[in-house]
């Protein structure tokens, strides 16, 4: 068993490689950057990189990995009582990353990384997000597992990570990157979804 202490420090290596890593990308390029230098400059042995990341490339994940991290402890702060949508709202604006990063970043991702890897890391980001949400939910005093409630449950928390991907993928494909402009994209894509999408054929 993992013990807690370890678990935090741990998290706190991962970060300090995450850091490193971006630091390093921006200055001189993913291919120029190599995994002795990531972890040199994160005050870590080698070994010890190769324990938390299989490869350098993995490191242009970490972004996700990390906000997914602060998501859920910001998500558990908020009181059952309040809008799951507004809870949802309130720990996505509660990230520490900083756009003009997260903007450079995933456009690393776009030129080194395979369209199909992307794909299913953001993927398996999602679902990560939708049983985070899901589990608040659920700790709010949803229903136990086989009733329609429970459906109910994980049917929005995964309507709710779609709509916040959604507003993601708007947002860094757009010309306004800013945190602001995110902030409105979420809060709007999650208005449509609670207000009801209308059937764009029908």
């Amino acid at each position: 068993m993992v013990r807690p202490a370890q678990t935090a420090r741990s998290e706190r290596t991962r970060e300090a490689l995450r850091q490193a890593a971006v630091v390093r990308f921006l200055a001189q390029g993913v291919e120029d950057t190599s995994a002795e230098q990531i972890a040199a400059d994160a005050g870590v042995s080698l070994r010890t990189f190769y324990r938390h990341f299989a490869s350098k490339h993995d490191l242009l994940f970490a972004d996700y990995d990390a906000g997914l991290h602060w998501f859920r402890s910001a998500l558990a702060a908020r009181s059952p009582e309040e809008s799951i949508f507004e809870s949802v709202q309130s720990a996505i604006m509660a990230s520490p990353y900083e756009d003009w990063a997260v903007t450079k970043i995933a456009a690393m991702r776009a030129k080194e990384l395979d369209t199909g890897r992307i794909v299913r890391h953001i993927r398996q980001v999602e679902a990560d997000f939708a049983e985070a949400v899901e589990q608040h939910m659920a700790a709010a005093g949803a229903a136990a597992p086989g009733t329609d409630e429970r459906m109910r449950t994980t049917v929005t928390a995964r309507c709710i990570a779609a709509a916040v991907f959604g507003a993601m993928e708007v947002w860094m494909l757009g010309e306004d990157r800013s945190l602001p402009e995110l902030d409105r994209l979420c809060r709007q894509a999650l208005t449509l979804l609670r207000s009801g999408i209308e059937d764009p054929v029908g």
